[in-house]
């Protein structure tokens, strides 16, 4: 059965609190979009919660400022998918761009429990490649 009054995060709301908004902490952020037993799969690879806080943290220490840009976004009961764009601009004032192809669950409180996604580089070098995964 599925709940129609649970208000569900997004992945433009999770991405801008983990990496674009200095004012909240990253475990802030990520109890606010992502339930504890979180696990995401990117580009084949899983990692649990603690493992992609990892890969959040090293992100923000790398990540400037940035934008996340949502093509094709679907909802149904507790699935989510969408086609998204993100940009940033890193410290060392390169840019990256990739395009995210992403599956998720949320969990009974709207929040994500599961995320499976490929990623696409559109720019950036060699070594950003994967970024979508990177940690420190």
């Amino acid at each position: 059965m599925t709940r129609t009054d649970i208000t569900h995060t997004d992945i433009t709301s999770a991405l801008t609190d983990l990496l674009l908004n200095p004012e909240i902490t990253l475990d802030e952020a990520a109890d606010r979009h992502f339930a504890p037993e979180y696990r995401q799969r990117t580009d084949g690879s899983w990692a649990d919660r603690a493992e992609f806080l990892e890969h959040i943290a090293h992100l923000r220490a790398v990540v400037d400022h940035g934008s996340v840009e949502v093509h094709e976004e679907l909802t149904g009961g507790e699935l989510y998918a969408d086609r998204h764009t993100v940009t940033v601009t890193k410290k060392d004032g390169s840019t990256v761009r990739m395009e995210v192809y992403l599956f998720g669950e949320f969990a009974p409180d709207g929040r994500f429990v599961r995320i499976e996604e490929t990623t696409l580089m559109l720019t950036g070098s060699e070594a950003d490649r994967n970024l979508g995964s990177a940690r420190a």
